[in-house]
């Protein structure tokens, strides 16, 4: 993210943000309050949302909702730099077009703070995970990508896989280990699991020293030299990679060491939303129904009712904001700690 240039349209945003009176669907807990919702976005007819979310999987996930309440979903779909900078350039410019943002957290966060987004009441709130809900409630995170540990069962037997972090400082996975090269928010999350401060980065400093780590970038990379057998336990890679490849017969399985890291993505209104009630539905459908359609593209679900691959598996988020105001920081501890020392 272009650090300058985007405080500076934020600090645009907030000149040229005006502020209205809350919509009352947005803090209204009475029993009709879905009716006068799939009301309201009834009579609007359509929402505008902006996303990073995948084009060829947003037919699955849109057109249950539009075929369910009649209401037509507007897609603006690009890279995480682009959404958010048209975000904070049309709020500079008065320019009221969106009405639901959808890309990660760090970046929800972000607009936040510019009072770009709406807080909402939800009584789903209670049903997310952990971590998923901030306290301003202006969005909630939908789905999660969960940094998985994978290996090669050519290679490596599942009995013998380490079942905590500080198995894996056993002299046996000597040579045997890969990470990717830009996961400095895992790093920071398992830094605090394993006790915060120098005691978690002596655990790397160690991990490193005695065992050594593959770096590769990219983590479909990193899946597939797994496969090739030539990084034998990869401890960085998402989810849906080793599973989808597991199923078309390649030799490569996953397991998590818990808890399991976690980077969300996020759902958040517009505060000056064209499309209130219509925003609204679709929030309330992203964080509940269309839950299951996120599970059959082998994303996981926030909402712990809806059952996953990893329903049973104890999940820890990434800090949003460590992410948004720590970045660099981070990044050259990690590569002072991990990146510099490892091998290739």
């Amino acid at each position: 993210m272009k650090t300058r240039a985007l405080a500076a349209l934020a600090t645009l945003a907030l000149l040229g943000g005006e502020v209205r009176a809350q919509n009352p669907l947005f803090g209204y807990a009475g029993a009709d309050r879905m009716e006068k919702i799939i009301a309201a976005a009834k009579k609007e007819g359509s929402v505008t949302l902006y996303t990073t979310f995948a084009e060829k999987d947003q037919p699955a996930l849109i057109k249950p909702f539009e075929a369910k309440y009649g209401v037509k979903v507007n897609v603006w779909r690009a890279g995480t730099d682009k959404v958010l900078q048209r975000t904070l350039t049309e709020a500079a410019a008065r320019k009221y077009d969106v009405d639901l943002i959808h890309f990660g957290s760090p970046e929800m966060e972000a607009l936040s703070r510019e009072k770009i987004l709406q807080a909402v009441a939800s009584p789903v709130h209670k049903d997310l995970q952990p971590g998923s809900v901030p306290a301003h409630r202006a969005w909630a995170a939908t789905l999660l990508s969960v940094w998985v540990q994978v290996y090669n069962t050519n290679l490596i037997k599942k009995a013998d896989l380490p079942r905590t972090y500080q198995d894996l400082l056993d002299p046996r996975w000597k040579g045997k280990l890969g990470i990717e090269a830009k996961n400095q928010d895992w790093f920071a999350s398992v830094v605090d699991v394993m006790g915060g401060g120098d005691k978690g980065l002596k655990f790397f400093r160690d991990l490193v020293a005695n065992n050594g780590i593959s770096v590769r970038t990219g983590h479909t990379l990193l899946n597939n030299m797994v496969i090739a057998g030539e990084v034998p336990l990869a401890l960085t890679v998402y989810n849906y990679m080793p599973e989808q490849a597991r199923k078309k017969g390649a030799p490569i399985d996953w397991f998590a060491l818990e808890p399991a890291v976690a980077r969300s993505n996020a759902i958040g209104i517009a505060r000056r939303a064209p499309h209130p009630g219509a925003a609204l539905l679709f929030y309330e459908y992203m964080l509940g129904e269309g839950q299951r359609s996120l599970v059959g593209m082998d994303y996981v679900p926030t909402n712990v009712k809806v059952p996953s691959p990893l329903s049973n598996i104890r999940i820890v988020q990434t800090d949003p904001i460590r992410s948004l105001d720590e970045s660099d920081k981070w990044t050259k501890i990690f590569e002072d700690t991990v990146l510099k020392r490892a091998g290739n």
